[in-house]
């Protein structure tokens, strides 16, 4: 029997859970051209809620109005149930990791974390403590005596990280945080950088253009669009179940076929396709009717590829010829070209450690996937 969902880990599931970021239609403009447009959001305490869109979409903006950089041109933001508006940023209880980290050259590691503890009335024998505790925590506690340029680009990235957490403050904000990291480097600082979250246990806002790390860091994502949140929801909701094309476009890959609704039942459409001239069934839980335009969405990764028919019972399947091929060390690209000219991209993980092509260019294959596979996307 399934167990009721665990609200503790998800408070956005919990009717009763206080948020403690609320985003009340917020708009901002610039000369009347709107940057940020009506946006609402909860966040809740512990989230590593990511933004995520094109360049231009607002997201950048959004962040520096929940830092008191930029002022709403309407709308409300409260952090903690208290009101934002004319509260400058040095008073606000977050704090922001800049995309450059913004490091003084001149001081050391120990000076540059401990600058923001420069305001603060405590002890000298406290505030060193707390510049240890804070370089222990990203482990740098051997490299406190450097220099900026002394250190490699995941360690200037950790001393900014800790510079933005020594003053602990209830949330964090940060802009694009790995983006000046290489891909090992980046994939390795983002576990680093959850392993902190969870430890100190605060509210992480995180705004990046790379839809992999949102996937990889974030308890949520909130996609944006022209100054608007298109869809907010979990990673594998937002991969899996997304709610418009421009989201199942814009994360990850995605095959689109603009298809015609032919049937519906009991939690499953049957639609046709004319570009690839086929019928296909779609697990859908309904809002759909005979004549109805929809686009059905499939991923690369859900659809197999073989050189015999495949016969299953709800599996949909296509006949064509691989047209271009692509090795990718784990996984291979194919591109399928279909008898009515439609090209289908298919994802095949490289199980073997083999130099020889199971299915190699020219080769008749049948492109197939189940009926859960795919989405249904209306208009």
């Amino acid at each position: 029997m399934l167990s009721a969902p665990d609200t503790a880990q998800k408070p956005w599931q919990d009717p009763a859970a206080t948020p403690q970021i609320v985003i009340d239609q917020v708009s901002k403009s610039y000369e009347s051209v709107p940057a940020v447009n009506g946006v609402s959001l909860r966040i809740y305490k512990g989230e590593m809620f990511a933004l995520v869109g094109g360049s231009g979409c607002g997201k950048t903006t959004l962040l520096r109005m929940l830092a008191g950089f930029t002022d709403p041109t309407s709308g409300r933001i409260t952090i903690d149930d208290a009101d934002m508006a004319n509260v400058p940023p040095h008073e606000r209880p977050v704090n922001m990791m800049f995309q450059s980290y913004a490091l003084f050259p001149h001081m050391s590691v120990e000076k540059n974390v401990g600058y923001g503890l420069r305001r603060l009335k405590i002890p000298e024998q406290e505030r060193q403590q707390r510049i240890r505790d804070a370089l222990d925590m990203v482990q740098l506690g051997s490299l406190g005596g450097r220099k900026p340029h002394q250190l490699s680009g995941g360690q200037r990235q950790r001393v900014a990280l800790a510079r933005a957490l020594i003053r602990r403050p209830k949330v964090l904000l940060l802009d694009e945080p790995l983006s000046a990291l290489d891909k090992k480097l980046r994939e390795q600082t983002q576990f680093e950088l959850m392993n902190i979250q969870y430890k100190v246990g605060i509210t992480f806002v995180i705004v990046t253009h790379d839809q992999e790390e949102a996937m990889a860091l974030s308890t949520r994502i909130a996609v944006m669009d022209r100054g608007r949140v298109i869809q907010v929801g979990t990673p594998a909701e937002i991969y899996e179940f997304p709610q418009n094309r421009f989201v199942a476009n814009f994360v990850g890959s995605t095959n689109f076929f603009e298809s015609i609704v032919t049937g519906c039942e009991a939690g499953r459409a049957t639609v046709h396709c004319a570009d690839l001239a086929a019928d296909f069934v779609v697990q859908a839980d309904g809002g759909f009717a005979p004549g109805q335009s929809v686009c059905l969405a499939v991923r690369p990764e859900k659809i197999r590829l073989s050189k015999a028919l495949v016969a299953e019972a709800g599996r949909n399947c296509v006949k064509g010829v691989v047209w271009e091929l692509g090795y990718l060390g784990q996984h291979s690209i194919y591109r399928v070209k279909t008898a009515a000219g439609k090209v289908i991209v298919v994802s095949a993980q490289n199980h073997r450690r083999t130099a020889e092509w199971a299915i190699d260019w020219s080769d008749e294959v049948y492109a197939s996937w189940d009926a859960d596979a795919g989405v249904l996307l209306k208009g």
